[in-house]
């Protein structure tokens, strides 16, 4: 009975620690939107400076996500979990401390650093922890959490920013992560991948290549998709990628084992994932610009209006994890995608100079509860498609994933809107984001269809790591 109730007790503490750590790590990618105007104000810089402050931090953690996992896997998941923890939490501090816009990118870029090594062993340390029938349950609440933080990220920053300053979007992770860092060390148990190496080549491949793709994603607007740089960047991290994708197919311990994609489910779920990120985090990115340029809302009054968007994950994704339980993740997952496209449709319909809160309402709620629908198996179904011991590698693979998406929809939806209209009317605007919307809307549902390709049969939980490694982990 004692050793039940400390095993629930492991559970419930490794849900609470890894779901505020993956929150502050996934709140980061857009909170700084909504702040823009006001650190140009304080710090100065250009438009492309300004740009960086969001793509410093995505630019890291995508590229170094990988090398993360695999640190974790050698030296010990919650040993390097604490280091990035730590990274993340100083490097907040000194971003709210910058003297300067140059300073602030910096401190930023280290922000994704710590956050790339913290963020794919929260999902290893949880699995770990809990027994596989309550699996699913716990990784909804997971998912919904940081799916709140990715959804909720322009409202936080918005609202503490006209209510503080700039600098507390940074200062608000500092008291978590002081608060994170005993808990972690006194709570979670420690784990190891059996036989892990660190594989140099590809770890080095894998880095370069994302490196080359997302810089040149991100620098696709402001420098034009047929500039040199861009055409460059893209290019050799292509050749870079396919690099690494040879290497995996043919070296003895290759990082990212590439037989992991031969799996119907590992291919679907992270395929899938890359698109959802592509339409959907474009879509935010300019619908959240939509709110406050044209509708003329300020950057709180924006967030709280959409809410029924933002916030249903907290609301619908733990109901969905039980759901995927008991049905298996393939239906849950293709029906929040659908329903995600067809709620982006419904709002591309109605946008307008002056359109009224209650048309987007269906929009904003169908997207929400779709939302709500992937994050929920979205985890558990990444997490089993693998044996325990590439459970770290597999998460790291999937973010990683998910943020080039990200990145590649910010890009090239925020090109198809300058390419249609622009910033200089309320009518310009509304040209340029409707044809963007649209393709958002398109993208999500071309995943809907890829989920397809994921096996229909129940998920089998996979077995406890402990009966796997052979060992029981080594408590603090």
């Amino acid at each position: 009975m004692n050793q039940h109730t400390t095993g629930r007790s492991g559970a419930v503490w490794a849900l609470v620690i890894t779901s505020v750590a993956g929150f502050m790590a996934a709140l980061d990618n857009l909170v700084v939107t909504t702040a823009l105007p006001s650190i140009r104000e304080s710090l100065g810089g250009e438009l492309t400076e300004l740009e960086w402050t969001v793509n410093a931090y995505t630019l890291t953690f995508a590229v170094l996500l990988m090398l993360g996992a695999a640190l974790g896997d050698r030296f010990g998941r919650r040993r390097l979990f604490l280091a990035g923890l730590t990274v993340f939490t100083g490097a907040s501090a000194a971003a709210a401390l910058s003297p300067g816009i140059n300073e602030l990118i910096a401190f930023r870029a280290v922000q994704g650093v710590g956050a790339a090594i913290m963020m794919p062993l929260t999902l290893t340390l949880l699995t770990a922890a809990v027994p596989p029938a309550r699996r699913g349950a716990a990784l909804g609440i997971f998912s919904a959490i940081t799916g709140l933080a990715v959804a909720g990220g322009p409202l936080i920053g918005g609202s503490l920013t006209e209510h503080l300053s700039w600098q507390w979007i940074f200062w608000l992770n500092v008291p978590i992560g002081l608060v994170l860092l005993p808990l972690a060390r006194l709570r979670l148990t420690e784990s190891h991948a059996p036989d892990s190496r660190l594989d140099i080549p590809g770890t080095l491949l894998v880095s370069a290549g994302l490196f080359g793709i997302v810089y040149g994603l991100v620098n696709a607007d402001s420098d034009g998709w047929t500039s040199p740089t861009v055409l460059t960047a893209l290019f050799a991290g292509a050749a870079l990628i396919g690099g690494f994708i040879h290497h995996g197919f043919h070296a003895k311990n290759p990082m990212l084992p590439m037989r992991l994609f031969r799996s119907r489910a590992f291919f679907g779920i992270n395929m899938a994932g890359l698109l959802m990120f592509l339409g959907m985090f474009g879509s935010i990115f300019l619908l959240s610009q939509y709110f406050q340029g044209v509708l003329g809302y300020s950057p709180t009054e924006a967030g709280l209006r959409m809410l029924p968007w933002t916030g249903m994950p907290m609301l619908v994704a733990p109901i969905a994890g039980i759901l995927s339980d008991r049905l298996g993740g393939r239906p849950v997952v293709v029906a929040g995608l659908a329903l995600q496209a067809v709620g982006l449709a419904l709002f591309a319909v109605v946008i307008g100079p002056d359109a009224s809160y209650s048309s987007q309402l269906p929009g904003l709620t169908v997207g929400g509860v779709g939302m709500a629908l992937y994050f929920a198996p979205a985890a558990g179904l990444v997490m089993s498609s693998v044996r325990p011991a590439e459970q770290g590698i597999a998460s790291g693979a999937n973010n990683a994933l998910r943020e080039v998406g990200g990145a590649l929809g910010v890009a090239v939806l925020a090109t198809v809107f300058s390419s249609q209209g622009g910033y200089d009317s309320a009518q310009s605007f509304t040209d340029g984001i409707v044809p963007a919307v649209w393709i958002g809307a398109g993208v999500v549902a071309l995943a809907a269809l890829v989920a397809l390709l994921i096996p229909g049969r129940r998920n089998v939980p996979a077995p406890e790591p402990e009966a796997v490694e052979g060992r029981v982990p080594v408590a603090a």
